[in-house]
């Protein structure tokens, strides 16, 4: 259990707080409940950064990491995006067609994920600059409509955030299907002869 994996389960650990506050802030309208989950999603974000710079400083890069790490940000930006898109009259809304392709782009890759890891028995994830940068887009749509700042920007954010993670999600789609075509298991199976 390395010190970045440690801050990854924190992570992980922040994003029932975050989602309780937020659903307290929209029933009650308490600025402390909405300001706690401010805080508590820039600490997950913030923290994401630092768990990433400890692996890569320190060569704490591990396969638990590997899979905590894109599961931590999962967890916390499709809960936030999700809450901040229901109807809220306390708090602007992220527009419902960045909450789909968020979804829609995780689940596609989950599904891939699965049919690469039962057809070659495992599975190469290549970071690329446009996931990350949706990641960060993502974060920056989500803090924007948390701490109520312009709507007319909130849209770019949003905007910008759809295009980058359709963008990754079609990155992911052809390195997973190059990863199946190459394996073996792709291959047609050889015509089998009968003898009489």
């Amino acid at each position: 259990m390395t010190t970045a994996n440690k801050i990854t389960i924190l992570r992980i650990l922040l994003v029932p707080f975050f989602v309780v506050q937020m659903i307290y802030y929209e029933e009650g309208g308490e600025e402390l409940n909405r300001l706690l989950a401010i805080l508590s999603f820039a600490i997950a974000a913030i923290s994401d950064g630092v768990d990433g710079y400890i692996a890569r400083r320190y060569n704490q890069r591990s396969e638990l990491g590997a899979v905590l790490d894109p599961l931590a940000d999962k967890l916390l930006l499709v809960s936030a995006i999700i809450l901040l898109t229901i109807p809220n009259r306390n708090i602007g809304n992220l527009p419902l067609w960045l909450t789909a392709t968020v979804v829609g782009r995780d689940v596609i890759i989950l599904i891939g994920l699965v049919v690469i890891y039962y057809a070659v028995g495992k599975v190469n994830v290549r970071p690329r600059l446009t996931g990350k940068a949706a990641t960060v887009l993502q974060m920056i749509s989500v803090l924007w409509a948390l701490l109520k700042w312009p709507v007319n920007w909130a849209f770019v954010w949003a905007l910008a955030a759809a295009v980058c993670t359709g963008l990754s999600g079609i990155f992911y789609v052809f390195d997973g299907v190059g990863q199946l075509s190459r394996s073996p298991s792709s291959s047609p199976a050889p015509k089998q002869t009968h003898e009489d």
